[in-house]
């Protein structure tokens, strides 16, 4: 199945692909200590009760809320794209691409690349039902000021992205669950007025 960018032209990714995000909270990937919240219930923990995913530990409120978790993490996009090393190789990739791209280089100029790289892993991992949500800016705020910033921008970093993924041999029916997330930032990237609901 050929996906073609028409269908997802709109897609101005902000995937926070080319977005300059606020860094999420501080995080080394592994947890010295367990969380004290109960990511499900927002109850307190029993440090008892937990999960290892990706290397991190998580600590639950009860045994159901573990079960919900576990169940969440395993049908979400991000499980199913491979996870933690599935979104680094990609967004790695895809860097590559964008960079070398003459319609939106421009904008990273003076943007720390590691840091950038790093954001856009944390938040397309929210992005696509990871273990950690997203604790950085939201899209509206961290486009605001990119001047000139429009569709053909926002259609490029969509190409880059569509591209990177068919590079990596992700299943279309994944790839267009990704562009569809993408296709859904267009408003807030671009700084338009909100759909009404």
């Amino acid at each position: 199945m050929k996906l073609s960018l028409t269908s997802f032209a709109p897609l101005g990714l902000a995937l926070a692909l080319f977005a300059h995000v606020a860094p999420a909270a501080e995080s080394s990937g592994k947890s010295s200590e367990l969380n004290k919240v109960c990511p499900v219930s927002g109850k307190p923990v029993n440090p008892k009760i937990t999960l290892v995913y990706e290397g991190q530990t998580y600590a639950f409120a009860e045994d159901a809320c573990r079960t919900k978790w576990k169940a969440a993490r395993e049908s979400s996009l991000y499980h199913k794209l491979g996870g933690k090393p599935a979104i680094d190789a990609a967004v790695e990739a895809f860097y590559v691409k964008v960079l070398a791209d003459k319609r939106i280089k421009h904008f990273f100029e003076d943007i720390n690349m590691n840091k950038q790289r790093q954001k856009q892993k944390e938040f397309l991992s929210a992005a696509f039902g990871g273990p950690n949500p997203w604790t950085g800016k939201d899209m509206r705020k961290a486009h605001a000021n990119l001047p000139g910033l429009n569709e053909t921008h926002f259609n490029a970093v969509a190409e880059n992205l569509q591209q990177t993924l068919v590079d990596l041999k992700i299943k279309p029916e994944l790839i267009a669950q990704v562009m569809a997330i993408a296709a859904s930032t267009k408003n807030d990237v671009l700084n338009r007025p909100k759909d009404a609901k």
